[in-house]
């Protein structure tokens, strides 16, 4: 069963971009999976750092366009980008240490997220990617 699905709407008219998205749908979808499934702490554990492994490799991909093409909204974006990834490391901690568990509020966090900062962040700089010839 699919937290996201993968559909147009999310998409930033950036190939590169897009796939890591996708990739990152499914390494959470994979999450929410295995946590159904009632998959054991070091199985969570494992997805959870190749979420978060990822999600700084996308993040890096991302900022690295964001000063080649000189986007003028990269200072926000990128204290977003921070904001999710300390959040999702207290997260980890906290997972790691049995001071909190996986759950539906945490999945829906992910989620809701993903989608937000995709459709309402990383689209605006689709275009400027694409005026410097990266679609």
């Amino acid at each position: 069963m699919e937290l996201i699905t993968w559909d147009d709407s999310l998409s930033v008219k950036v190939k590169e971009i897009d796939e890591q998205h996708k990739k990152l749908i499914r390494l959470i979808n994979s999450l929410h999976e295995a946590m159904i499934q009632r998959k054991t702490k070091e199985a969570l554990g494992t997805i959870i750092n190749e979420l978060m492994d990822y999600t700084t490799g996308h993040f890096l991909t991302e900022e690295t366009y964001f000063e080649k093409f000189e986007y003028g909204e990269r200072d926000s974006h990128k204290r977003e980008h921070t904001g999710f990834v300390n959040k999702v490391s207290a997260f980890h901690t906290d997972f790691q240490t049995g001071k909190m568990f996986l759950s539906m509020e945490i999945m829906n966090f992910l989620k809701d997220w993903l989608i937000k900062h995709i459709k309402g962040t990383d689209k605006k700089y689709g275009p400027l990617f694409n005026s410097r010839g990266l679609m």
